[in-house]
């Protein structure tokens, strides 16, 4: 497990909860790098529903930006 990220304000925009979005984070199927600083996590909640999670790498550790409802893109 990496270690636990620090949410930014902006993680909670649609109403995702820290246990979710901390549960999709350790938990991915899929990572996939968008650019130099943005990761994003696929990852399931405790009921199996997909979420994905935007993640920056900073000198403090990883920083959940966003979360939201996996789309099915």
């Amino acid at each position: 497990m990496v270690d636990e990220p620090r949410l930014a304000p902006s993680a909670h925009k649609h109403g995702v909860s820290v246990e979710t979005i901390r549960h999709a984070f350790n938990h991915p199927i899929r990572v996939q790098q968008l650019d130099d600083t943005l990761i994003t996590f696929i990852g399931p909640d405790h009921a199996g529903n997909l979420y994905e999670v935007g993640v920056v790498d900073t000198a403090d550790g990883p920083l959940v930006v966003h979360a939201m409802i996996a789309r099915p893109k």
